[in-house]
């Protein structure tokens, strides 16, 4: 007598539910992976522009000694992509020295959700109003 050799459609059947089942965790997964990169780019992007702007700031203050008061903002472009940022400049309790706030984000309207805001301090011996 020989036995039979190959699957039976139940077996099939539930190896087809196991691939349905696994095949779009897999994909989610794998959209996630993709989203968190772009994600991280975009920050690690947007810290540079920060980390531009705040050198810039200190150049100036370094070539003048004056520091601008109050609020500042523009963009910048880098790696292809425009990036809008907002320069804030502060007193602090120790004279002429200064708390400079400066956020990054993607789009203008993002200023309340900015992806950066990295803040520098600063010793001016003139303050330079504008």
């Amino acid at each position: 007598m020989r036995a039979d050799r190959g699957f039976t459609l139940i077996e099939v059947m539930v190896a087809l539910v196991v691939v349905a089942l696994a095949l779009p965790a897999l994909i989610i997964t794998l959209y996630t992976q993709v989203d968190g990169t772009g994600y991280l780019r975009d920050k690690s992007m947007a810290q540079w522009v920060a980390s531009n702007k705040l050198v810039e700031t200190r150049l100036q203050v370094a070539s003048n000694g004056a520091i601008f008061k109050g609020s500042r903002s523009g963009s910048s472009t880098m790696a292809q992509r425009e990036w809008y940022w907002w320069l804030k400049s502060e007193t602090t309790a120790v004279a002429d020295f200064y708390r400079v706030t400066i956020a990054v984000a993607t789009a203008e309207e993002d200023e309340d959700q900015p992806l950066v805001t990295l803040t520098g301090f600063l010793a001016a011996d003139k303050l330079e109003e504008q």
